[in-house]
């Protein structure tokens, strides 16, 4: 057994074919971006800033070359390059946060950023860093799940793998955007103090982290569209924040001239005739300041060379809308070895009873039941499947322009059979209707594996989607009669193990059927899916996933729902995901953070050293493998603030990942400041570190707390 991370072999092969790094610093940048936008025209500098018409250039988005400055290509997404052959289908983002590993995180980064820049891509859309306010919400999978700190570790980790290799990440989308339905013209409000201590969290740890795009979203926020509204883009994100880089609108999310350039917007994507002739008249007419057009085009070329863009990127190689293999450069190099470390690593383990996982040689007669356990060409057909809009085997992404093409996707059924061998004799059936098959099949079984799943996506319109659900998921179920499927499967076979793909929190009626003895959830894990789910179930891999999100009892539990108003509020506040449930005392089925492991683990003294004039926490605790098998554990750091702060219980402020082999003892340290202590201060504007009695709680999950120790500012 191993410890899943990306191998030592992987991490130098990256190293030895890594490009240029980005080391300039944004004042570097400027100093070189600023004479260079000098010698432009003003119908120049409006081209930098302004997209082609879709479906007119290589990549989703170009803008306009002239003689000073080349177009820059925008390419989906953030999992892959999409629209292309010959790359890497990785996990999703929130299957990518629950490894709770920043170093594999980091990883993904860079294999992202250097396929983009192998296709020749300037500018790569993504990450997303979203939340799933409501579990239902059809692109949480894209983002990374319902915590605000672990999203701002996650989406830091990731700009700064995609930008170490030289392109420009985009963090997206901004702001309030965590819903698909009436997603171009709804209005959502959040208070000052929600906004800035959840919702902006991650995007203030993107800027702390270099980024060099945000993309602004498409609802609207308190009335005003996002892409023209003075408050979150000028005052909030490039004077509070001191955003260097620049503004993109989100595709068709300009809605106005001299409103959206004056109020922060520095690129409209694409070209619908807002930016372009349009710009030009209103800095002709006075209506736009020239120097606010310099600063639009000095941010986008400033972020160009901060990325070192200028020393031999490679030419696009995209060939638009309508791709073409021919020719198409192959960019995957060892990165599917990578996408199957990550994808076993981040593999949730719920339950194991009676020690029914791993997998041993004396489990020689199995059962593969459901739909999900298989592959299907339909996966691959853009043609009859747009957007990767349909559900008919196992599920590896959700769909929209956030998915990627595959080369190869490796079935469950398939690694299982790989990694088995001859002496194990298997019964399939992939029918989930026809529950009296598969009880039968079940029944050959010394063990049944059944399978399911739940999926959502972008509301993209028509094609976009698959059974009546266009975006947003209708129901927390699971499809295509999966829950049934599991209850017949459980009723036949007293040895039975669920495996769950989804975007998200799914209900489990039946996790507490006797008969059930494990639950497995690999969330989205990409092309790899069947060799790393092997590589979990045989034990070559020890679980150490934990759930980015909170599994509810019940649908009714969770805070927030999907709104189809024109106008709504986020009334839960700060109490998103598993604070709600923590404040509003509600058992969930899986807590925020769960997840198991083939061996045990025990901490010891918590030890927390408190320096309140530099406002500087350190904490450590030692933690011993007390079990058979080498293992890793997410240790987690809890902080509860003085009750007068008005916060939630508790909140995630640090995690680590730690291998330990059997018997031995690792030591796991933290240390907290200002960013981790402070609240958002409305009347001041300020974040401040509030007086009284701090907690720190140390431990395996949100509910699994094994020591604290208290402090006072």
């Amino acid at each position: 057994m191993h410890i899943p991370s990306i191998t030592a072999a992987s991490v130098l092969l990256m190293q030895m074919v890594s490009l240029a790094a980005a080391e300039r610093s944004w004042d570097d940048a400027y100093a070189l971006a600023k004479p260079l936008v000098k010698k432009m025209t003003v119908k120049q500098k409006v081209g930098v800033s302004t997209g082609k018409t879709f479906g007119d250039s290589l990549c989703v988005g170009n803008t306009f070359e002239n003689s000073h400055f080349g177009s820059l290509c925008m390419q989906d997404g953030p999992l892959s390059v999409r629209l292309a052959y010959n790359v890497t289908a990785g996990v999703a983002g929130v299957t990518a946060s629950a490894s709770f590993d920043k170093d594999a995180i980091r990883q993904r980064g860079e294999m992202m950023g250097e396929e983009f820049r192998g296709k020749g891509v300037n500018v790569q859309l993504g990450p997303a860093m979203n939340f799933m306010r409501s579990p239902e919400g059809g692109r949480g999978w894209e983002s990374f799940g319902e915590c605000e700190f672990l999203t701002g570790v996650a989406a830091s980790e990731t700009i700064k793998g995609i930008q170490s290799k030289g392109v420009i990440a985009t963090a997206k989308h901004y702001i309030l955007n965590d819903q698909e339905t009436n997603r171009m013209n709804s209005s959502v409000s959040a208070d000052d103090r929600t906004l800035h201590e959840i919702y902006l969290w991650p995007f203030a740890r993107s800027v702390e982290a270099g980024v060099g795009a945000i993309m602004c979203s498409y609802n609207l926020v308190n009335g005003t569209h996002a892409c023209e509204d003075d408050h979150t883009l000028n005052k909030i994100l490039k004077d509070e924040l001191d955003f260097k880089g620049f503004v993109m609108s989100d595709w068709w999310g300009t809605h106005s001239t001299a409103k959206a350039a004056n109020n922060g917007l520095d690129m409209e994507m694409p070209g619908t005739g807002f930016f372009g002739d349009q710009l030009i008249q209103a800095v002709n007419n006075g209506s736009v300041p020239e120097t606010r057009l310099d600063d639009m085009t000095t941010r986008i070329v400033a972020a160009w060379f901060k990325m070192e863009q200028d020393k031999g990127f490679p030419k696009t190689t995209l060939t638009g809308q309508t791709m073409n293999a021919t020719g198409s450069i192959n960019v995957r190099k060892n990165h599917p070895e990578m996408a199957r470390a990550l994808a076993a690593g981040a593999t949730v383990l719920l339950k194991n009873e009676d020690e029914a996982l791993p997998l041993s040689s004396k489990d020689n007669s199995i059962s593969i039941i459901g739909s999900d356990a298989f592959y299907d060409p339909l996966m691959n057909d853009v043609k009859n499947c747009p957007y990767y809009g349909c559900d008919p085997a196992t599920l590896v992404q959700g769909w929209g322009s956030g998915s990627t093409t595959y080369v190869d996707v490796i079935a469950p059924v398939d690694g299982l059979k790989a990694r088995a061998g001859k002496n194990v004799k298997f019964h399939t059936y992939r029918d989930n209707w026809d529950l009296k098959g598969a009880k039968e099949v079940a029944e050959q079984g010394k063990i049944a594996i059944v399978f399911a799943n739940a999926d959502s996506g972008e509301d993209i319109g028509t094609g976009s989607g698959t059974s009546g659900v266009t975006g947003d998921r209708h129901n927390l179920t699971l499809w295509n009669n999966g829950d049934n499927l599991i209850q017949t499967v459980a009723d036949a076979n007293k040895n039975t193990i669920v495996v769950v793909h989804s975007v998200g929190a799914v209900l489990m009626p039946w996790a507490d059927h006797p008969n059930i003895k494990a639950i497995v959830y690999p969330g989205l894990p990409g092309e790899q899916s069947g060799n790393a789910l092997a590589d979990i179930l045989y034990g070559d891999v020890n679980p150490s996933g934990r759930l980015p999100y909170t599994i509810a009892k019940k649908a009714s539990d969770y805070p927030a729902k999907i709104s189809s108003a024109a106008s709504y509020s986020y009334t839960e506040k700060l109490l998103m995901g598993f604070k709600w449930f923590d404040a509003k005392k509600i058992e969930p089925q899986f807590p925020f953070g769960f997840g198991l492991s083939y061996t045990s683990f025990e901490y010891g003294k918590f030890k927390v050293h408190a320096n309140t004039k530099k406002s500087q926490i350190k904490a450590s605790v030692q933690v011993m493998n007390t079990g058979k098998v080498a293992g890793a554990e997410i240790v987690q750091l809890y902080v509860s603030f003085p009750k007068s702060a008005g916060e939630p219980p508790k909140l995630l402020r640090g995690f680590e990942k730690v291998m330990i082999k059997p018997g031995h003892k690792e030591t796991v340290n933290f240390e907290l400041a200002k960013t981790e202590l402070s609240i958002w201060d409305v009347a001041s504007q300020k974040w401040v570190i509030p007086h009284g009695q701090f907690t720190l709680h140390v431990g395996a999950s949100s509910r699994d707390l094994k020591q604290s120790v208290s402090f006072s500012f």
